[in-house]
């Protein structure tokens, strides 16, 4: 008779050991006990401890499981210092990929470190696109020495990309995309992918070009794999497609990559040739970076970055708090005009800062929502009119809301002919705020200014100074003082 065994005596099987006596469960925990201690305040304690017993050894071993995005965020948690040292002890650790991520100003200082033939090392493993990135901040000097050290087929996808303007497609543009001629086949492009060493490793579309290099088509890579070998890739490309100029601006890139839905794009030179290619990893870079950049220009933050030098970010700044006190004095002039009138009635000095605040807010609402809709292309010269209107009704409801409310504390509080003149000076103050919050952006993007730098000082100052007159004008010609 077989054996039998009861399903309570079953007992699981221990699994084997490792040759370093640990159970596989226990190093997955503790992977997941390294990944959730990782770049916390302890390890870099560590790091930095290490570092300064000068121990490159121990350096090494803590840095060498992180993955290069983090390496890239730990060189950006340490002092100017600490960071050369780290480099120093890590030197096979310091990938392209860390580079790529390295905040600017951290890469900056990394690459002045670097004699030039390491910095030229260091580019020729990076794409185009992030080569260009690191090169381009460099000094002319440095940009020639570390060219100079690089093989020619690269010196020369390098500089063709610094010829164009910043922030342009021909600058941020990959030039690492796939490219056949019109008169193949589906078969014989997947035998050309196949047996092609050189091709670049990440792609979606391959692009279909004429005898002049002319982009006449694309096919994505899910279409060649479901069509027969013998079907020519004329019949089955896609014929229609987005074509990017190099001149373009990234920000119109963006836009056109939101609005289309693209994946990839291909860019052309002046002539029409294919040139290049847009991917999307790309545009939400430029996303990211414009999104930041139009917060930090509201505030007049200048580029707000952590790592950014001390005298840099207060040039960028003390030039803003300047014209806020140029502007601020213009707001204490209306306040002098009444100062009579606020020495009679000591609840006017109290209650005009309400007006001016909620005025001020009203205003920086509305110039939020402006300066978004020019970045978005939402707002042109063919709608300014809509969208002006709008945003005037807008601020009437909202004044109306504001004024009855204030209105009414103010009454009770005080006496109902001051809530009667708080109530409309509100109401004139918002809808200032409203029209300000328009128009001061439309003015600086139609000069070709751009409206995020500027606007928050001028719509602050206009809110302020309205607020302020029509307060204690209205206060004045009711009668409530002398």
């Amino acid at each position: 008779m077989a054996d039998e065994t009861r399903e309570d005596e079953i007992r699981p099987v221990d699994p084997p050991l490792a040759e370093d006596g640990a159970r596989p469960d226990d190093r997955v925990d503790d992977e997941r006990h390294d990944e959730e201690n990782r770049l916390k305040p302890d390890y870099v304690r560590a790091v930095r401890e290490a570092l300064e017993d000068g121990d490159k050894g121990a350096v090494y071993d803590l840095v060498e499981p992180l993955h290069p995005a983090d390496i890239a965020d730990l060189l950006e948690l340490l002092e100017r210092d600490e960071r050369r040292e780290l480099a120093a002890a890590i030197t096979d650790l310091m990938s392209s990929e860390v580079i790529a991520e390295l905040n600017d100003y951290v890469r900056d200082d990394m690459m002045e470190a670097l004699p030039a033939g390491a910095v030229a090392a260091i580019a020729e493993q990076l794409e185009t696109d992030d080569a260009v990135q690191l090169i381009e901040d460099l000094g002319p000097a440095e940009q020639r020495a570390v060219l100079a050290a690089m093989d020619a087929e690269d010196r020369a996808a390098i500089e063709s990309a610094l010829s164009y303007p910043e922030e342009t497609a021909g600058r941020l543009m990959s030039r690492d995309f796939v490219a056949v001629p019109e008169h193949m086949t589906v078969g014989d492009l997947i035998d050309f992918l196949r047996d092609e060493g050189d091709l670049t490793n990440d792609f979606w579309e391959v692009y279909v070009v004429d005898h002049a290099h002319h982009p006449v088509g694309t096919c994505a890579l899910s279409w060649i794999l479901r069509t027969p070998r013998s079907v020519a890739l004329t019949d089955v490309m896609k014929r229609d497609q987005t074509l990017i100029p190099v001149t373009m601006d990234q920000e119109e890139v963006a836009l056109m990559f939101q609005k289309y839905a693209l994946i990839s794009a291909a860019v052309v030179d002046e002539n029409g040739r294919l040139v290049g290619q847009m991917t999307v990893d790309d545009i939400v870079h430029i996303i990211s970076e414009e999104a930041g950049e139009d917060v930090l220009l509201l505030s007049g933050a200048g580029d707000g970055d952590i790592n950014e030098p001390i005298r840099d970010a207060y040039t960028a700044r003390v030039r803003w708090l300047i014209a806020n006190l140029g502007t601020a004095l213009v707001a204490s002039l209306i306040i002098a005009m009444f100062g009579a009138a606020i020495e009679q009635l000591v609840a006017l000095a109290v209650l005009m800062p309400i007006v001016a605040s909620i005025g001020g807010n009203a205003g920086t609402q509305t110039m939020a929502v402006t300066v978004r809709a020019i970045a978005m292309n939402q707002l042109t010269q063919a709608n300014t009119g809509r969208i002006l209107w709008r945003e005037m009704r807008v601020a009437l409801l909202n004044g109306v809301t504001i004024a009855v409310l204030i209105g009414i504390a103010t009454g009770i509080i005080f006496t109902p002919t001051l809530g009667a003149v708080i109530a409309a000076a509100m109401v004139i103050n918002i809808v200032v705020a409203g029209l300000a919050g328009v128009l001061v952006p439309v003015i600086f993007d139609r000069l070709k200014q751009d409206p995020a730098v500027a606007s928050s000082v001028f719509v602050t100052m206009i809110t302020d100074s309205m607020g302020f007159f029509a307060f204690l004008g209205l206060a004045v010609s009711s009668g409530l003082v002398g």
